[in-house]
């Protein structure tokens, strides 16, 4: 009998489409799109108000809804990474049919886990996530230009709906690492 292959992790480039913001996550290769799902909303800063879909070589993978708009999703909670997204594959995530918040993720490599190391993790990125329902590409750059002029005449109203401590240029490593840990720490049950 052959020897047991060691676990691996899948190191992910996402980049949010169209803005500066990414991450470079580090995820079991055995996590499902579903379980992936959860690790880019809280990696990005999304809030999981809205629907998604990855597709992956012209593969679509999500939930059905129930809406008629064609072809059903294949179930991404049986779609594993070490099955369907090997090392050099690129794939695309949506977030949020109405504003498409276009995620382009690259597998970059394939990694031993370390052992004693909890997965997921982020071990790079930049920029902070727009603001939910901010209106996709177009609209975060029309709040960013708002941010940047105290004197625009949406200023205030656009700062406090964005939150007062929201910097689009701040990335905290250390805060991304503390949200994915309940995820971590779920696998571990």
């Amino acid at each position: 009998m052959p020897p047991a292959r060691p676990p691996t992790v899948h190191q992910l480039k996402i980049v949010l489409r169209d803005t500066e913001v990414w991450r470079r996550l580090q995820v079991p290769s055995t996590t499902t799109l579903a379980r992936l799902h959860d690790v880019i909303q809280r990696a990005m800063g999304w809030q999981d108000y809205h629907l998604h879909e990855f597709e992956i070589n012209g593969v679509r993978y999500g939930i059905d809804d129930g809406e008629d708009w064609g072809e059903p999703p294949k179930d991404e909670r049986r779609a594993r990474l070490a099955t369907v997204a090997p090392v050099g594959v690129s794939f695309a995530y949506q977030y949020d049919f109405g504003d498409s918040w276009d995620h382009d993720i690259n597998v970059e490599a394939l990694l031993p886990q370390q052992a004693g190391k909890l997965y997921p993790v982020c071990v790079a990125g930049a920029k902070a996530c727009p603001p939910e329902d901010c209106g996709g590409p177009p609209g975060f750059e029309e709040l960013l230009a708002v941010l940047a002029d105290p004197q625009h005449e949406e200023h205030v109203h656009m700062r406090t709906w964005a939150g007062e401590g929201y910097d689009p240029e701040r990335f905290d490593l250390k805060a991304v690492n503390e949200s994915l840990s309940f995820i971590a720490a779920r696998r571990l049950r």
